[in-house]
Formats: C-alpha cells, structure tokens, sequence
C-alpha cells in the first residue's frame, strides 16, 4: 500500500486554504509542496 504524505486533516486544511480564493493554486501548491496535477 501506498504510503501518504499528508494526513486527511493536513490535506482538508490545504484544500480549503486553496478554495478560500487568497492565493492562487499554484501558489498554494508551491507552499506545501505539491505538484499541480495533484
């Protein structure tokens, strides 16, 4: 099995930060480490 990075709250914490609207996606992407197509 694959193993995660992120914990689920760690990644529901990203998720919202991105839909918040304040950054752009990438950019939130870029802050946490996570490719785009991801």
């Amino acid at each position: 099995m694959k193993r995660t990075r992120f914990t689920e709250e760690q990644i529901i914490a990203i998720l919202k930060e991105a839909e918040a609207g304040e950054m752009p996606a990438n950019a939130v992407c870029r802050k946490h480490g996570i490719s785009e197509q991801t």
